[in-house]
């Protein structure tokens, strides 16, 4: 693997949208506090959270394109082949029925689903900081049928298959966005 700046570098290249930079930037930092916390490689862990979206602006997060064409694209630049296939995986309506199957795969669903839900809970507070969402919050907005609608419910259960229960996976995300709140535009 190259250095971080490298990737960094390629997603600031295809991705200009600065929401979408930071979605990415804090699907990072879940998947490499998921990553220590099951004693995984925490710097593919953080590539695959990283560069998911790589493709969302070219394809038009089309859900039948979003993830297949970016993990193509990323064949060419040195990513590991276990990044490159979660995140031909984390959009299952691409997947085309293909089931995820490694640790990876389910984090990283639930991982970059739970960055965007935790988002949307904090744009509802007055002050719209990360550091006001509290884990209960998230899991009862998850289960609210109108709230943040974008947000797949069953990508987020995906913690529940590599042995996560949903109330520990929100602190846990909780904690690995406090430190890069200011950078997320928050």
């Amino acid at each position: 693997m190259k250095p971080r700046e490298y990737y960094l570098n390629l997603l600031h290249t295809h991705v200009k949208n600065p929401k979408m930079i930071a979605h990415s930037l804090a699907s990072e930092a879940v998947m490499r506090a998921l990553a220590r916390k099951f004693g995984e490689d925490e710097n593919v862990w953080g590539l695959a959270g990283l560069l998911h979206d790589i493709d969302v602006e070219w394809t038009e997060a089309d859900s039948l394109r979003h993830g297949p064409e970016g993990a193509a694209f990323l064949q060419e630049h040195d990513i590991p082949a276990e990044v490159t296939e979660a995140i031909r995986l984390h959009n299952e309506r691409a997947a085309g029925g293909e089931k995820r199957s490694t640790r990876l795969h389910h984090a990283l669903a639930a991982g970059e689903t739970i960055t965007g839900l935790i988002f949307a809970v904090a744009l509802v507070y007055p002050d719209k900081k990360i550091s006001s969402v509290k884990p209960k919050s998230v899991t009862k907005r998850m289960k609210e049928k109108l709230f943040a609608a974008s947000v797949k419910r069953e990508n987020i259960s995906e913690c529940e298959q590599i042995g996560i229960p949903l109330p520990e996976f929100a602190q846990l995300a909780l904690e690995a966005l406090a430190p890069i709140e200011e950078q997320l535009g928050f």
